[in-house]
């Protein structure tokens, strides 16, 4: 079922609307459907490259809600329509005319991009993002905070903030250090160079690069498992690596005690017992 939001297509055909609406609807900047305890949010302004727009994060910040809050879904999927990813922001709200006062960014970023970063990793399910083109500035920081990145192989990353003597952010600035290093993400954000797929596999960047033909497959297919998986231990597993960089061993030790007396809690980790046991696959219920 394709969401307009949060006009259902299955909707409108049954109330017979006029073709006119319909295509409206199919021309909204944020495209959502649930199959199979899969949510696929596709960023659809494939003429700007998917670049971000308010309308598109409230769409998103929305998507994400209803993610969080509806326990059929049990796995995001996160893509772009047509050649590229997301481009960022889209700067054609952003120009600064002669004599105007300058745009203080921060707002931007305090009413957009942070809500929306803080919302992908306090999601207690995972994310899978699908990049299929270009993942620039803020485009690329959005992937990044997704739990496992595919890229296609023709796919590229570009941190292109420096380029208009911009900060990364939305996140940027603590994804890339923690994935690749001080160094390369000190040489990413400076020159604001393009970092192809295959070098974004062999750094860490992403999880996974695979031939641009393959790359919905193998998206589809690694949500469609990781749906059918424990749910509750998956926001658990979130939880702690997410806190990781800023604990100490004792710290973590003690957190790692923490979750498992949850996670031990749930019906899932019976489940995945008595299968064990039983030398069976776990029919997991996401509790």
């Amino acid at each position: 079922m394709v969401y307009a939001f949060g006009l259902p297509f299955e909707t409108a055909r049954e109330e017979k609307l006029p073709t006119g609406r319909r295509t409206a609807a199919m021309s909204s900047p944020i495209l959502v459907s649930v199959e199979a305890g899969v949510q696929r949010i596709t960023l659809n302004r494939p003429d700007k490259l998917n670049a971000l727009n308010p309308e598109m994060h409230g769409l998103l910040r929305a998507a994400l809600a209803q993610a969080d809050s509806d326990a059929s879904i049990r796995c995001v999927l996160l893509t772009g329509a047509g050649r590229g990813f997301c481009a960022g922001q889209d700067l054609s709200e952003r120009e600064v005319k002669a004599g105007a006062a300058p745009i203080d960014l921060s707002d931007t970023i305090s009413t957009y991009y942070n809500p929306l970063v803080r919302r992908m990793r306090a999601l207690p399910k995972p994310i899978v993002c699908a990049v299929n083109g270009v993942a620039a500035g803020a485009g690329a920081s959005i992937a990044l905070a997704c739990d496992l990145v595919l890229a296609a192989r023709s796919a590229s990353f570009v941190q292109a903030f420096a380029k208009i003597g911009l900060v990364p952010d939305s996140g940027g600035t603590y994804f890339l250090p923690r994935l690749v290093g001080r160094a390369r993400a000190m040489g990413l954000a400076l020159l604001g160079e393009k970092l192809g797929a295959e070098d974004a596999e062999r750094w860490g960047l992403v999880w996974k690069c695979v031939d641009d033909g393959a790359l919905a497959e193998e998206s589809a297919r690694l949500a469609r498992a990781l749906a059918c998986g424990p749910t509750k231990g998956y926001g658990l597993i979130k939880r702690a690596l997410d806190a990781s960089p800023g604990n100490t061993l004792d710290a973590q030790l003690e957190l790692e005690r923490d979750l498992q007396r949850e996670a031990g809690f749930s019906e899932d980790y019976r489940e995945g017992v008595a299968a064990f046991l039983a030398k069976r696959r776990p029919e997991f219920t996401g509790r």
